[in-house]
Formats: structure tokens, C-alpha cells, sequence
């Protein structure tokens, strides 16, 4: 098996980014690669093809986040008790399954069952790399490499290439049927599986074996991490608007889906492009709990405007502008939280549990996500005056900063 090693390697009397650390890179690419060209469209093949009301693609949605964030702390612990290679192949196994199983189900139960495989698998993988990619980083920083925050902004970078090309990849098989999406997504997958078989190493250098018990106990005692995890649980409520009011308002103001692909490709666009700068500048002039007030701030202004222009019932191309307004400001939003999100946990975990502590920043916020996704398909379907829907997301991500720890 190649061996990849994990410390910083110098060449031209610069730091770069060790095999292992690149590895869990390009693996972001490739998990959103396969899982973006079938998402965006989950939820108009539930509302339009099942015929599903609104609150019940609300409430499968959220079922698929919280079976997949909701469940990450499973996934963290199992990498930090048995190392991230048997987690990351059970993960991708499970999410071949899952794609698979959906494209072929033609009930509720069916439609629900596999959407929860697939956010389950997700919870077992995802972790796994997260958390090894934030610890390599502190190695890379420690070691003179940088800043571990832009070593996530590139990890958050290579995921959004993968989220851009998936949707456009997405919408071709679109034209075959859904099916053919969910069968390709599942591909994807099959590559990931046997290439991460071939490539992780079972042992990784300064990553022990740290056993369950009384792990949970000191999350729930960590009041500075629950708050991180509350705020950036807002976030990713309002990030999930993506998949259930900007479809809807999508199909509102053109009356279809074909603008979506679209949308969904310029916020991956501005990442793939901006996410390094933008990390760069917060990272020279913003603290890290002042850059993620920036970014939910920014997230709660995406709402407001579309809440603004939804009362004129603007509708074709000028229908758009709110809508990609709305993309925008949410996408330099994810720019400042997720990175920072992901490079605070290490300060706030206790040694040997990085796994746990990052699959418990997601598990909280899936938690949230799941509480939260009927809440907000229900306001779609309710008949309020329309900017509601969109002020109320835009209300509880500004309260949110509050929930953020206060140092550093």
C-alpha cells in the first residue's frame, strides 16, 4: 500500500501541503462531485414527480441533514476510535447504495429510507476527513506552513469545485430522468471507493486510538463549543434554503427549474474563485469570532433581500436578480463561517477527540437543521404575506451571532 506522509514538505524554501493533506483535498472534490448532481434536484422530483406537499419535502429534506450532520458525532467518534480508513470505505459503500436505492424508489418510504442511507453515509465519511484534514492543518501550521485557516479555505474550495460541477452534471442526466442522475452519482462513488482502498494509509503518524467513553460528557460541558455549534447550526438552516425556498422561488418567477443548475454553479463559481482571497483579507483584519459575525450577517442580508423585492411580484429574468442577489450574499456568507468553523474546533476540543468534537459541530447544527426544515417548508405552504418565509431565516441567523464564543 503507498505510504503518504503527513508532515509539511519544503521545496524552494517553501511549505507545501504533504500527500495526505492533498489526498483529503481532492477527496471534498470528488464526495461533492457525486453528491451535487443529484441534490439540487431532490427536492422538485419530491414536490413534482411523487407529488409531495411542501411540508413533507421539507420534513425529508431535513431527515437527510440530520441523518447526515445530525449523525456526524457517530461517524468523528468511529474515526477517533478506529482511524478514518475503515469509516471513509463503510461511508462511500453505504452511499453507492443509497444513490442507488433512490433512483429506483417509487414510494414515500422508499424515498425516505434511501435518502436517510445517504445522509447516514455522509455521517460516517465526512467526519472522518474533516476532522483529519483540520488536524493535518494544525500540523501544517505548526510546523511553519500557515495558516491552518487557509488550508480549509482550500478545503472548502476543492468541495465547491466538486458542488459546481455537480449540478451541471446533474442537469444533463436530467434530461435522461432521475434515475440516471442517482445511478451517476452512485459511479462517482465506486471511484471514490476503490481509489481511497488503494491510497489511505492505515496508520497515520500523531493519530491515536481514543476510546468512547466520556467523550459526549465533556461536548455537552463545553459551553464556548455548544455556542460555536448553535451559530453555525443558524447558518446551515439558512444554507438549506438553498434546497427548498430557492427552488420554489425559482420556479415562481420563470416557471421551471432551469435557472437552478444555473444559481447553484455561481455560488460554487464565487467559491472556487474568491474562497482564498476572501480567507486572506478576514484572516489579516478579523478575528475568528468577528469573521463569522461577518459571514451570518451577510447570510441573514441574502434573505432580506429577496423578503424586500418578494412583495412585487417580479417574475422572468428581473424575477432572478433578487434570487441571485439571495446567492451571493449567502455564498460570501459560507465563505467567512465554514472555514472559520472548522479551524476553531481544534481549539476547543480536548486532545484525541478532533473526530468527535468535529462530528459534534455538525450534529447539533443537523439537529437544528432538522427541527428548523419543517418549520420553513410549513411558512412556504401557509399562504403568509411573501416576504415572511424569507425574513424569518433572516431573523434567526442575525440573533445567532450572539451564540458565538467570545474568544478568540
Amino acid at each position: 500500500m503507498t505510504s503518504l506522509s503527513t508532515g509539511p514538505h519544503k521545496a524552494s524554501g517553501r511549505s507545501r501541503l504533504s500527500p495526505l493533506l492533498r489526498l483529503l483535498i481532492l477527496t471534498q472534490l470528488a464526495f461533492n462531485l457525486g453528491f451535487y448532481a443529484v441534490l439540487p434536484f431532490l427536492s422538485a422530483h419530491l414536490g413534482q414527480a411523487m407529488g409531495m406537499a411542501g411540508w413533507l419535502v421539507g420534513l425529508v429534506l431535513g431527515l437527510r441533514t440530520f441523518s447526515q450532520q445530525g449523525l456526524f458525532v457517530v461517524g468523528g467518534a468511529l474515526a477517533d476510535r478506529y482511524g478514518i480508513r475503515p469509516v471513509v470505505l463503510a461511508g462511500c459503500a453505504l452511499r453507492i447504495a443509497g444513490f442507488v436505492w433512490l433512483g429506483y424508489a417509487e414510494r414515500t418510504w422508499a424515498v425516505i429510507c434511501a435518502v436517510a442511507l445517504i445522509g447516514f453515509a455522509a455521517a460516517l465519511f465526512s467526519p472522518a476527513v474533516e476532522s483529519e484534514a483540520a488536524r493535518q492543518a494544525v500540523v501544517w501550521e505548526e510546523a511553519g506552513g500557515g495558516s491552518r485557516t487557509r488550508v480549509l479555505a482550500l478545503f472548502t474550495v476543492a468541495g465547491q469545485a466538486g458542488a459546481f460541477v455537480g449540478p451541471l452534471l446533474g442537469a444533463l442526466l436530467l434530461a435522461v430522468d432521475f434515475r440516471t442522475a442517482c445511478l451517476a452519482g452512485a459511479g462517482v462513488f465506486v471511484l471514490v471507493l476503490a481509489g481511497h482502498a488503494r491510497l489511505l494509509p492505515q496508520r497515520i503518524p500523531g493519530r491515536g486510538r481514543t476510546p468512547f467513553r466520556g467523550g459526549l460528557r465533556l461536548v455537552l460541558r463545553n459551553r464556548p463549543f455548544l455556542g460555536l455549534c448553535c451559530a453555525y447550526g443558524a447558518y446551515l438552516l439558512a444554507y438549506n434554503q438553498m434546497y427548498l425556498a430557492l427552488p420554489e422561488e425559482v420556479e415562481r418567477v420563470t416557471g421551471s427549474q432551469t435557472a437552478l443548475a444555473w444559481l447553484f454553479a455561481l455560488s460554487s463559481l464565487l467559491v472556487v474563485t474568491a474562497q482564498l482571497p476572501v480567507t486572506r483579507w478576514a484572516g489579516e483584519r478579523l478575528a475568528m469570532r468577528r469573521s463569522m459575525a461577518a459571514g451570518l450577517l451577510l447570510v441573514a442580508a441574502g434573505f432580506a433581500v429577496v423578503a424586500a423585492a418578494r412583495p412585487a411580484g417580479w417574475s422572468g429574468t428581473a424575477g432572478l436578480v433578487p434570487a441571485a442577489g439571495f446567492v451571493v450574499l449567502l455564498t460570501l456568507g459560507q465563505m467567512l463561517v465554514v472555514p472559520v468553523a472548522r479551524a476553531w474546533v481544534p481549539d476547543l476540543a480536548e486532545e484525541g477527540r478532533i473526530g468527535l468534537y468535529t462530528g459534534a459541530l455538525s450534529s447539533v447544527s443537523g439537529l437544528i437543521v432538522l427541527l428548523g426544515s419543517s418549520a420553513t417548508g410549513t411558512l412556504l405552504d401557509a399562504g403568509l404575506p411573501p416576504a415572511v418565509p424569507w425574513l424569518v431565516p433572516a431573523a434567526v441567523t442575525a440573533v445567532a451571532v450572539g451564540l458565538l464564543p467570545r474568544r478568540p
